[in-house]
């Protein structure tokens, strides 16, 4: 990370790659204004914080980061918009998608989260970048690909130019699914529970249900790679399991969320 793209937000965790112009961080829960439960850094203004608070904290982060965050109303979909400067005007309705890619300098691609996998992507060029809010129905539905596929049209590259990073999520300790989760990517439930998915870990419930423990980042990894990106870090917190660092809406519910923001200076 540039030492000098955020220089005010506290604990803010940024990719082990730095392409070309390229600026990128996830945001933690510290310095901001909101009060509990969605202390203090909510970035989020669906989930019941003060508007006031959520503005306050907003404008934080567009200074820290000298870029205008675009966010997007997330519906756990697959849908990949690509940003201009016509969509960071603050009068501009969220538009309804879970990934953004932009080729304009000043506008940071902007993805909420608070569990689900914040995924950032970069040319290796510099020339565009992208984000996306990758949840477990997201991730089955192939909002990854998508944002991969934009990115490299509108950067003119192959997928083994593109760097990507996985921020935080529920790590694959917390993150226990049924089996409608494991037949989303392809997974017999009723296979053997060893050979179900090496994602895909079995942890019946006392009174004998199956349930697994799901490795979200892993999964991210697996379908980057299939689509031929070798270049992948990061995906190593916990949002659950670090209360003191991040939201986490598994855990707490009510609760706030991140940002996770990528741009291209001017």
């Amino acid at each position: 990370m540039r030492s000098d793209a955020a220089p005010s937000l506290a604990g803010a965790i940024a990719p082990d790659w730095e392409p070309s112009g390229i600026g990128a961080l996830v945001t933690t829960r510290c310095g901001g204004v909101s009060a509990a439960p969605w202390s203090t850094l909510n970035l989020g203004d669906a989930v019941g914080d003060d508007p006031a608070a959520v503005a306050e904290n907003r404008r934080r982060l567009a200074a820290a980061i000298g870029a205008a965050p675009v966010y997007l109303r997330q519906v756990h979909g697959a849908a990949v918009v690509e940003l201009t400067a016509h969509d960071a005007k603050p009068a501009r309705p969220p538009i309804e998608a879970d990934a953004a890619v932009t080729a304009a300098a000043g506008i940071a691609c902007t993805v909420q989260v608070a569990d689900c996998l914040p995924v950032l992507f970069a040319t290796r060029d510099g020339a565009a970048v992208g984000a996306a809010h990758a949840g477990w129905r997201g991730l089955a539905a192939g909002v990854v690909e998508r944002t991969l596929q934009r990115l490299c049209a509108l950067g003119r590259c192959t997928p083994a130019e593109v760097r990507v990073w996985l921020g935080p999520c529920i790590g694959p300790r917390q993150f226990e699914v049924g089996a409608d989760v494991l037949a989303a990517f392809g997974a017999d439930p009723a296979a053997s529970r060893r050979d179900a998915h090496p994602r895909f870990v079995p942890r019946p419930r006392p009174d004998g249900s199956a349930r697994w423990l799901c490795d979200l980042a892993g999964l991210a990894r697996d379908r980057l790679a299939a689509a031929g990106v070798g270049a992948v870090s990061g995906g190593r917190w916990c949002t659950v399991e670090d209360r003191s660092a991040f939201f986490s809406f598994r855990r707490d519910g009510v609760t706030g969320r991140h940002a996770a923001v990528v741009w291209r200076h001017g």
